[in-house]
Order: structure tokens, then sequence, then C-alpha cells
């Protein structure tokens, strides 16, 4: 779990609803992620969990609500009293203080480790190649990938691209990464070093927020479980709380199905 003392919101999502067409994926979310803290989201599949992901990365927009970044919009801004989306370019530099790391890892196949870890800071103006090609050797050392920088996503294990793909998120410094079930599309044997990766940044105070489905992992890691369920919140505390002791009769039933 973190060290870090949490004295600020990362993230707020307030009353968001998301739906699409007659089906309602998001039914008025409330959400804290504390600066500094790990949050995990657990629940069944189709609970609207990688879509609340999305939303406050602002790859969806929600129909109703709001989500705040250190206290910044993300993707409008007030004008007058009322809310306007805002262009694509501006959405694109919020975008940039959000890590995302994806179930399918998403590497540019075209590009060496190195280049796709360097590519979006160059990309950004945050830094120039050079500098940002010494940031991505350093990062990769971080995930334990310093001997493969020259190798291409091919030639790569998916454990070994999920971690590149960690690295990635981190070269842009985020205020917050989110991770979408990035154990999911590996073989099991896999899961351990991806999941290692992802422990070593909750203890150093990295503010993550993970859409998991490795209940264990949660349950060492996180400083606050939340359960969703048809697009809603239905518990949320700290692991003890809601592994151990859950409260709602929903959760109970999730988890006797996969303890």
């Amino acid at each position: 779990m973190s060290t870090a003392t949490a004295t600020a919101a990362a993230v707020e999502v307030r009353d968001v609803h998301k739906w699409y067409g007659a089906h309602r994926v998001l039914d008025g979310i409330d959400l804290t992620v504390p600066a500094g803290e790990v949050t995990v989201v657990i629940g069944p599949s189709g609970s609207g969990k990688s879509t609340l992901l999305r939303v406050v990365n602002h790859l969806e927009r929600p129909e109703i609500g709001q989500v705040s970044l250190g206290g910044e919009l993300i993707g409008v801004r007030r004008h007058r009293g009322r809310l306007r989306e805002l262009s694509e370019r501006q959405i694109l530099a919020q975008r940039s203080r959000i890590g995302f790391v994806f179930q399918n890892f998403n590497l540019f196949p075209h590009l060496t480790v190195l280049d796709n870890v360097a590519a979006a800071p160059v990309a950004t103006g945050l830094l120039r190649k050079p500098e940002a090609q010494e940031l991505a050797r350093t990062l990769l050392g971080r995930v334990g990938l310093a001997d493969r920088s020259g190798a291409y996503p091919r030639q790569l294990s998916g454990g070994q691209q999920q971690r590149v793909a960690i690295a990635r998120a981190l070269a842009l410094k985020p205020g917050v990464i989110l991770f979408d079930e990035p154990t999911s599309a590996l073989d099991p044997e896999l899961v351990g070093e991806v999941l290692a990766v992802i422990k070593d940044l909750a203890t150093s105070g990295t503010t993550l927020l993970v859409v998991t489905h490795e209940i264990g992992f949660a349950r060492e890691v996180a400083d606050r479980v939340v359960f969703m369920d048809g697009g809603r919140i239905v518990e949320q505390g700290t692991p003890e709380q809601v592994l151990d002791h859950p409260r709602h009769p929903r959760t109970r039933e999730f988890l006797s199905k996969v303890l």
C-alpha cells in the first residue's frame, strides 16, 4: 500500500452517468481517488468498471456529471455559468497528465521499446528526443527491461509488453495512472511480473486507479477497494472492510464466487 500521506484528491468523480442508447452503463457514480493512494475497483463483467476509467480520461464523455483532476475539470470548462466541451487539443493536453495502461498493451509495433516509451514526452513537447530517451532508459530499468530497449514489441512476451506500457505511462509523469485490467490478456505465469511492477509503484506514492479481477492483489496493495455492480458503486472501504467483512449482500455474493 501507499506510504504517502493523502492530503488532497487526485481525481474527483461527481454524479457521473453514461449510457449507450437505452443501456445505462454508469448510474450516478461518486468517487474520490486520494492523492498518493491506490484505489482498486472490482466487480463482475459489465458492471461499468472500464467505462469509468475511460470517463476519467475523457475517452468517453459522460451524459451527466463531472470529473476533475487536481481540482481542474476534465474535458470541459465553465463559461458564463455553463459547461462547454474543450477542444481536442486541450483534451489531449489534459490526458497527458493521466497515464492509462490498457488490457492489450497498445504499443506501436514499428517502434523499438525505447522509442515507444520516449514518444509521448517528445510529442507533447515535454522533452527533447535525447532527454526523452534517457528518461525512457531509466524507466525501462525501473520495470526490469533495461536490456530490451532495442527490441520491438513482437519480440517480447505479453508480460514484458505490459511492463513497457507501464513505463510509457510513467514517462509523462502523470498525476494519476489508470490500469484497465492490466493482467487480463496475459498467460497466468506472466501475471506476477506485471503485478510486481504495479506493487512497486504503489509503495512509491504514485496515485493509482486500478480495475482488476485479481482479488489477492487488491487485498495486498489497495488503500481503498470499490465494488461496482450494475453501473453503481455498491460498496467501498478498506480491503479488510470490503473483502473480509462486506456489508452489502451483492458484494458478499460476488466474493463468494471469486474467492
